[in-house]
């Protein structure tokens, strides 16, 4: 799905009322943390499957990242490679969250700042109020690079697992890495 912005539409906010990060915001605080990346541009990729296109100039995991919720409002992103099958019965019982499914693109962008299609671990910089609770699959930490979207799906950014690791703390977001096999 394509979405747009209008330029009458209010500007994007999250549930605290502030605006969310940008991919710039984003890229001075990898910079801060002296964290070494590469990004490319590319057209608007939405799906895993648009992006398997660009599999030549991006070496390295490919991913895919799933937001969810729990009937009691609980939220989790979970990362994992972009070829795992996820049975959200079996890791709604092994996070202990109940039954999983998947958030809906208001909540997404109210506490990750970002649309469907852009969904990545650097989003939780957006959740100042440590709604969302991280998930990693443990065979990411086998590839390196790592490629995620920057807060936007026009760009991918490579990073080491170790890195990813370091900013993740650094705005809090402590994941727990778990085998998705």
């Amino acid at each position: 799905m394509n979405e747009t912005v209008e330029q009458n539409d209010p500007p994007a906010q999250l549930v605290d009322g502030s605006e969310p990060h940008t991919p710039e915001d984003l890229f001075a605080r990898l910079d801060e943390l002296g964290i070494t990346c590469r990004t490319v541009e590319h057209p608007p990729l939405y799906t895993v499957e648009d992006s398997r296109s660009l599999r030549g100039e991006l070496p390295g995991g490919h991913t895919k990242n799933l937001f969810l919720r729990n009937k009691k409002g609980g939220m989790w992103l979970v990362t994992c490679l972009e070829d795992r099958a996820i049975d959200l019965k079996d890791l709604g019982e092994r996070l202990d969250a109940g039954r999983l499914s998947f958030g809906r693109p208001e909540r997404l962008m109210q506490y990750l700042g970002v649309i469907p299609g852009a969904v990545t671990p650097f989003a939780v910089i957006n959740d100042r109020q440590d709604a969302v609770q991280m998930v990693l699959d443990s065979a990411l930490m086998e590839y390196d690079p790592l490629n995620f979207h920057p807060l936007d799906n026009a760009r991918t950014t490579a990073l080491s697992p170790r890195d990813l690791l370091r900013f993740l703390e650094s705005v809090g977001h402590y994941p727990q890495v778990i085998s998705l096999d």
